[in-house]
């Protein structure tokens, strides 16, 4: 098995979260991921149809990782998209070593005072949505790709969670493409951008990033939407244009990090060498990378032979769970 590249991380992930818990499992008995996808209140023809296309792209990802996919608003009777999507969400484990996707599709819209997420009926608020997840002992990956996204930051902001946001403010209101470009790199092979065999989420939102950009380059149009990337928990988010490749390039204000390595552990289709690994090697790895991270972020800090020194340390101990997963079943 050949060891993903290092330096991935940095958000508050415990190793400790390894337990055997009841949840969703595949056919070897595997805890599985989830993928709920909620398409909004297209509002018009041609939004209902851009959206559903994202929503078949998302769908066809998620089978193609092996997730567990349910979808909400698609078909059927959409006035009732809010409460489907608290029944789905109240149906998924609270505690998994496996992430819990969340992809919001649609339009959103902002007052000053409540974020809301466009639904054909009642609307679902940023409030709602983030006191449905709070119980959450997992994972969570939240694509909120929609117009006046960036106020869903603050609020959905948490340990262990991962947001994504089309704009960087609720006032940046108008309809919003970052969300179907992500749709579509999102498993793509060419936002691989290490050549690891998968596409991590950080990976797809860098390219996403890109793409949102060169749209309103190349139509001479003042950009509306600039995507966030939260993934230590902090609620500021970092744009897409502070990375150029996988490093963002930028620095955080005094106090604040940079987003990005955690974002790059998790992979909607993994690759064959990621499936084979246990979950619990996994969570066990991904913290020894962010420890890692952390460590370089601390570099200038402290003496040059004690940086290596406590690298070298972590380099060892990333070894050895290679080889103990090599030596155990990966179930």
């Amino acid at each position: 098995m050949t060891p993903r590249s290092l330096f991935k991380a940095f958000a508050l992930v415990s190793a400790s979260a390894v337990l055997p818990f009841a949840e969703a499992q595949t056919g070897d008995g595997r805890a599985q991921p989830s993928l709920l996808i909620v398409q909004g209140a297209g509002g018009e023809k041609e939004y209902d149809e851009a959206f559903g296309e994202w929503v078949r792209g998302w769908q066809a990802a998620g089978a193609k990782g092996g997730l567990r996919v349910t979808t909400v608003g698609q078909s059927g009777v959409r006035e009732e998209s809010l409460n489907q999507l608290r029944a789905a969400l109240r149906e998924e484990p609270v505690e998994s070593t496996e992430p819990l996707w969340l992809v919001l599709v649609g339009h959103g819209n902002y007052d000053g005072q409540a974020a809301k997420f466009n639904l054909t009926g009642e609307d679902l608020t940023a409030t709602e949505l983030a006191e449905w997840l709070s119980p959450m002992r997992r994972p969570v990956v939240l694509i909120a790709g929609f117009s006046a996204s960036g106020a869903f930051l603050k609020p959905l902001a948490a340990p262990n969670r991962i947001l994504v946001t089309a704009t960087k403010t609720g006032s940046e209101s108008n309809y919003a493409r970052f969300g179907g470009f992500l749709a579509t790199t999102i498993a793509g092979p060419a936002a691989d951008l290490d050549h690891d065999g998968q596409t991590s989420l950080l990976e797809a939102w860098v390219m996403a990033g890109q793409k949102t950009a060169e749209f309103y380059s190349g139509e001479g149009r003042l950009a509306t939407e600039h995507p966030l990337l939260d993934d230590n928990g902090d609620g500021r988010g970092t744009p897409a244009d502070w990375f150029k490749g996988l490093r963002a390039v930028k620095k955080a204000s005094a106090g604040a990090v940079a987003d990005g390595a955690r974002a790059h552990q998790l992979h909607l289709v993994p690759s064959a060498a990621e499936r084979e690994l246990a979950p619990a090697a996994r969570v066990e790895r991904d913290a020894v990378e962010l420890e890692i991270s952390r460590l370089r972020d601390t570099k200038g800090e402290m003496p040059e032979g004690e940086y290596y020194s406590r690298l070298e340390g972590l380099m060892l101990r990333l070894a050895q769970v290679y080889r103990d997963a090599q030596s155990k079943p990966a179930n």
